[in-house]
């Protein structure tokens, strides 16, 4: 008996040993395995907001039915979530929604330029794009990058509508403009065509604790103002010549899409309300984005697309301060700028 114990005993030993070995290799290329898989930097959702419409249209209008047809509808809608009928749209145009939120260095544009190349990619000559846009503007080649995005919708021959429900300035508007129509809420702020740049100078406070500063440059117009170095009107010159002359580009974009305007009244870096906005061309239709999309509805499939970005907790966190920051001084220019209503 005590040999059968001992022999037991061994066997679940080595039995358990041998589990773990295999369990071991198999966690091993399962990590190897996805080592090799390239992950996705992001997925594309597709919401049907015709469907959704419809639903809710279709959810409001049993409230003023007799009781039996509503229960009728309820107890349907719970055994079948899909039931309200979805437009395939085999045929006939569709409107494609893409929402834009930009911020000041304009890192949305990663999502939209996916979000373009999955439309362009089963995109018919009849199909329509809205893009529902807000911002006050950024950094020049991000901005002009998302400029850039839109007018391949155009290049393809597609109708593109932007919509502001809020603001469209400045690089916002230099995106705005690019489509054949503008829509705006009646007090939208559109415009702001304008070029700034600002800096604080240390020089003195560095000079006042004597902290050398040095930079070493090769070509004369390698740097222009520094923070702590000691800046002169030559730098100062060159420094506004350079955002003359991105105004001028910013300008001539802006006529390449919108040829009626004036452009030495509204390139002044003046921002209007939707109204006075309409009236110099910059607007053409003052309506919501929700009522756009309302007028559509019986006539077109339309589809929502969002690509989302996989990013790493780390990362996603210093996204959030950074709007947080953002958010602030966003406030804070609003707060000197814009007139409040109370």
């Amino acid at each position: 008996m005590e040999f059968l114990y001992q022999y037991g005993l061994f066997m679940a030993k080595s039995f358990s040993l041998l589990l773990a070995i295999v369990g071991g290799l198999l966690v091993l290329l399962l990590v190897i395995a996805r080592q090799k898989q390239k992950p996705r930097k992001g997925q594309l959702l597709v919401t049907d907001l015709s469907a959704e419409f419809r639903q809710t249209q279709s959810q409001l209008n049993t409230l003023f039915q007799p009781t039996a047809p509503k229960k009728a509808w309820y107890q349907r809608l719970k055994r079948e979530p899909e039931s309200v009928p979805v437009v395939t749209s085999a045929k006939g145009a569709r409107l494609f929604v893409i929402d834009f939120k930009g911020g000041l260095e304009a890192k949305e544009v990663a999502s939209l330029r996916e979000e373009v190349t999955a439309i362009l990619a089963i995109a018919r000559d009849e199909d329509e794009v809205l893009v529902r846009l807000e911002s006050g503007g950024g950094v020049v080649h991000g901005y002009g990058l998302g400029a850039s995005q839109l007018a391949r919708i155009r290049t393809r021959g597609l109708t593109l509508t932007v919509a502001i429900d809020k603001v469209a300035a400045s690089g916002g508007y230099m995106m705005a403009c690019v489509a054949q129509q503008i829509v705006a809420a009646p007090f939208a702020v559109v415009g702001s065509i304008g070029v700034v740049a600002q800096l604080p100078n240390f020089h003195r406070l560095l000079k006042k604790h004597d902290i050398d500063f040095e930079q070493h440059t090769a070509g004369e117009f390698k740097r222009t103002l520094t923070l702590f170095g000691e800046n002169d009107d030559k730098a100062r010159k060159k420094f506004q010549l350079e955002l003359e002359s991105v105004h001028q580009q910013f300008k001539q974009f802006i006529a390449e899409h919108r040829p009626a305007l004036d452009m030495g009244r509204v390139a002044t870096g003046e921002h209007w309300l939707a109204h006075e906005a309409k009236a110099l061309g910059l607007v053409d239709v003052l309506q919501t984005s929700d009522d756009y999309l309302l007028s559509r509805y019986p006539e077109q499939q339309v589809v929502k697309l969002t690509y989302q970005l996989h990013k790493p907790m780390a990362e996603r966190l210093a996204h959030l301060t950074s709007q947080a920051i953002e958010g602030t001084f966003w406030r804070l220019w609003q707060a000197v700028r814009t007139p409040f209503l109370g």
